[in-house]
């Protein structure tokens, strides 16, 4: 790994590190703290999703143009003022103005790192490089959470104002951090994967649209972070309280198995997967979540005792976190071999685009989850089973390259030389 991997490495670290101190506490925050109630509280993390979907548009281009580096500070910055003033915000404007800063500048964020570590890896290193992002992010989600957890108390708003304030510096830190980083002249995936030559030509959206592999793997990762991220904090947690009986403490459990389950797997899956080929490892994913969500269902069928209940429910977060440990070092390295040269910033902000789309759409569950507990199961359970088919059906719009490029780099070594017969060699 070279030195600017390392900062790009690092600062991703520490920004999760920040995040984790606030993610847990806003609703708290805006609706007790802040005496505002829940509906100003739901207003903020919809302003909070819309800086996103306002900002992600527009980034591919910019990044494509001026490189990733100014975008990952400029979104730093913006993301740090809009920490900030959430922790000094009294008032609904300020407050929903605060998150859609935020919103937006941690979304900016995402393509533009992804771009960096796209131009800073290779082929044959990039499947790590973005398993070790993954790692550290949830790495330093779970121990800003956990210190935020010890700072923070209800009767205190300064507490509060201190976790945004270290949120806040932590994006300042990775704003120096990615300043110091000397990227590249030329990108390394420019020798990347063999692309469609049908691909060549034309530019921006209309491009990236009419590209069949791309358009068919973002539907996928939109079923994808629905079936998952976009059910954690919504319709499963209300399935678990409400048809399971699940205490909030245990859906905390729940959560430490989920991030507890990559850290520890995310290595010894990652052996597993890096030479075999994408599709496939997508498609056991959608399988190992099938499962997860008939053992929720279990959970939430009464036959069982508490304890009984609760195992179940934390054994199916701790499944959703070694399925996403196999997506980690399997999407990203994706959508940067199906990107044309010069447009890898598009394709990654355009692939974020869609994550955030499917959050924003993930409460829609809580009604389901909540009122027809049975029905909800039901439901993401065939929807998991769909993300294997879709996965096989990418499949066969992926070259060999794209789809397990450790096939092309073996293709490509050169081969051992045998050693020549003791009586050919020449004496010294």
């Amino acid at each position: 790994m070279g030195a600017a991997m390392r900062r790009i490495q690092a600062g991703n670290a520490l920004t999760a590190f920040g995040i984790g101190f606030t993610v847990p506490f806003l609703y708290i925050y805006v609706a007790q703290v802040r005496d505002l109630g829940s509906m100003w509280a739901t207003c903020a993390f919809i302003a909070f999703a819309l800086g996103a979907l306002v900002a992600l548009p527009f980034t591919g281009r910019v990044i494509d143009r001026r490189g990733p580096v100014p975008v990952v500070i400029g979104a730093a910055v913006t993301a740090a003022l809009g920490a900030l003033s959430l922790g000094l915000a009294t008032g609904v404007l300020p407050l929903l103005l605060s998150a859609l800063a935020l919103g937006a500048g941690q979304a900016v964020m995402q393509p533009a790192l992804a771009t960096m570590i796209v131009w800073c890896s290779t082929p044959a290193t990039r499947t790590r490089a973005f398993a070790l992002q993954f790692f550290m992010q949830n790495l330093g989600l779970g121990i800003g959470g956990l210190f935020g957890g010890q700072i923070v108390d209800e009767s205190r708003p300064g507490s509060f104002t201190l976790l945004f304030g270290i949120e806040a510096v932590m994006f300042l830190v990775l704003a120096g951090v990615i300043a110091s980083v000397k990227m590249p002249h030329a990108p390394a995936i420019t020798d990347a994967v063999p692309r469609d030559p049908a691909q060549a030509g034309g530019g921006g959206w209309k491009r990236l649209l009419q590209h069949k592999a791309m358009v068919q793997l973002c539907v996928l990762g939109f079923v994808l972070f629905f079936a998952c991220y976009g059910q954690f904090e919504s319709g499963l947690a209300a399935f678990g309280t409400e048809a399971a009986g699940i205490s909030p403490s245990t859906l905390g459990l729940a959560l430490a198995a989920n991030t507890g389950a990559i850290v520890v797997a995310q290595f010894v899956v990652l052996k597993l997967v890096e030479k075999r080929r994408r599709s496939r490892v997508i498609a056991l994913v959608g399988l190992i979540w099938t499962v997860a969500w008939v053992i929720a269902g279990f959970s939430g069928l009464g036959h069982g005792s508490a304890v009984m209940a609760a195992a179940a429910f934390i054994t199916t977060y701790a499944l959703f976190g070694i399925g996403e440990a196999m997506l980690s070092p399997t999407l990203a390295p994706l959508v940067a071999d199906l990107a044309p040269e010069g447009s890898v910033g598009q394709y990654n902000s355009a692939f974020a685009l869609v994550k955030q789309m499917a959050l924003a759409l993930g409460p829609l569950g809580v009604p389901v989850g909540a009122g027809l507990p049975m029905v909800y199961i039901g439901i993401f359970v065939l929807v998991s089973l769909g993300i294997a088919g879709l996965a096989l059906r990418l499949g066969r719009q992926l070259s060999t390259a794209q789809d397990n490029p450790s096939l092309v780099r073996t293709a490509l070594a050169p081969a051992k030389q045998p050693a020549a017969p003791a009586a050919d060699r020449v004496p010294a």
